[in-house]
């Protein structure tokens, strides 16, 4: 596929613009965006919360590794592909961009079904694994076995939005996602309190306003005048393309997956020394850092193709200051965290519940792990600079230090090192491998910005 005559390509202007005015265009929507998605979340939560009890958002918690590893495949796909898309771009290869878009469909139709296939088939002994016990594993159940069933459309969703987002039309791809969030929000009381449904209810919501929002991207991308669209010749399976990709969406995968490891490790770390209870408050302080982590994600996606098509241009220093940026931007934001997380722990936890033991049991371990977060945000937006700069080594180890190299282990051991109340070393285990791998971040970033420097 080559370019038209005349055709005004929207990626171009990455290479351009100044970097603080495309950061605000690309990460704005962005930021609206997941802060939609976050909100919904946190708006989910709230439903299950006091329509269900602690009990469901017990069962939550220990359900959302088990989403977040489907998703982990999605980003697979999607962060890679949507970053080679914007090299390319920048290379002004249009050929290899658009058969890049097909490849994106048959991955995550592939890999949607097989994760769906053998979720389904094991899901119960993975929900026990998870840490799920005989009061919450109902729920779970519940839950999972709905969102597992519309996988295949939510891996499609997440590779064609990252997608937009590449191909310059970061607004597009806000409206995608808004759409989903705003018909999932409506949707939700509906299928929890007016059909009486539940937690299923919440998983109902959430696949049809991912089906419609699918539907709407698929329009978008029929259209011929975009520089990359369905086109006869795309829909092969490209050997170098799938390789490539997946090997720059390792990094995020890996990320994702160590995640979902920390998490079944906590859960039960929690399981063995507070209950049921314990994992219920780590839900709810998650789904509260939760809101601002996507709103630094939301930054990370704007930054993306701007890093990705100045380093495909070989223009490293505007590459640099949408990294600075970026980073000064997303210290602010988990900064936020620190101060309601300290000062105002008690009024985060009432937006969840009004169960009096669960509040209890929450507020400290809130500022335990909200101590942390100012160092969160750069550690972030040092990983999702690697990733965007096709270093996939580089992006890996970084991702993973804090969730392997660190929390892991911290969680394992710090409980027996607090011989009078162990539940407090498995919080504490997390400020501190947050501490350590926003340390070993900074050495990272430190030693390639030179070596860049040295090439300007």
């Amino acid at each position: 596929m080559s370019r038209r005559r005349g055709a005004p390509l929207k990626a171009d202007e990455l290479g351009t613009e100044p970097i603080r005015s495309l950061l605000m265009k690309y990460a704005l929507p962005g930021i609206i965006a997941m802060t939609a998605t976050s909100l919904y979340n946190m708006v989910d939560s709230i439903f299950i919360g006091h329509g269900c009890g602690a009990m469901a958002l017990s069962g939550l918690t220990v359900a959302k590794p088990f989403m977040d590893i489907c998703a982990a495949f999605g980003t697979l796909v999607g962060v890679g592909a949507s970053t080679l898309v914007a090299i390319k771009l920048g290379e002004k290869d249009y050929n290899t961009a658009g058969r890049i878009l097909g490849n994106v469909i048959l991955l995550n139709g592939i890999l949607g079904f097989l994760v769906m296939l053998v979720g389904l088939i094991w899901l119960d002994p993975i929900l026990y694994s998870f840490g799920a016990s005989e009061a919450t594993i109902a729920y779970a159940r519940e839950y999972m076995q709905i969102i597992l069933a519309g996988n295949i459309l939510t891996h499609i969703y997440y590779g064609l939005n990252s997608m937009l987002r590449s191909m310059g039309h970061p607004r597009t791809s806000m409206v995608a996602t808004i759409v989903a969030v705003f018909i999932n929000i409506v949707l939700d009381p509906i299928f929890i309190f007016g059909l009486d449904m539940g937690v299923r209810g919440a998983a109902v919501a959430t696949i049809l306003s991912q089906a419609i929002a699918v539907g709407w991207q698929m329009i978008i991308f029929m259209n011929p005048k975009e520089i990359v669209h369905f086109h006869k010749g795309i829909w092969r399976l490209d050997a170098a393309i799938t390789k490539r990709a997946l090997s720059i969406g390792l990094s995020p995968f890996l990320m994702n997956i160590a995640h979902c490891f920390v998490i079944i490790i906590l859960n039960n770390q929690f399981k063995e020394y507070g209950g049921d209870m314990a994992i219920a408050s780590y839900g709810v302080i998650n789904r509260f850092i939760f809101v601002f982590a996507m709103i630094v994600m939301g930054l990370n996606q704007g930054m993306q193709p701007i890093v990705g098509y100045n380093y495909g241009a070989r223009q490293y220093s505007r590459m640099l200051r949408a990294f600075e940026l970026t980073a000064i931007c997303a210290t602010m934001v988990t900064g936020c965290v620190f101060l309601l997380g300290e000062f105002v722990p008690r009024w985060m936890v009432l937006l969840f519940t009004h169960d009096t033991e669960l509040i209890a049991q929450t507020i400290l371990p809130m500022r335990i792990l909200a101590s942390s977060m100012l160092l969160v945000g750069f550690q972030m937006v040092a990983g999702n600079f690697f990733t965007s700069i096709g270093m996939a080594g580089k992006s890996i180890f970084l991702s993973l230090t804090r969730q392997v190299l660190f929390l892991i282990p911290l969680a394992l051991v710090m409980p027996l090192l607090f011989t009078g109340d162990p539940i407090m070393g498995v919080w504490w285990s997390i400020p501190v491998s947050d501490t350590l791998s926003a340390l070993v971040a900074a050495v990272m970033i430190f030693v390639q910005v030179r070596k860049f420097r040295g090439k300007m």
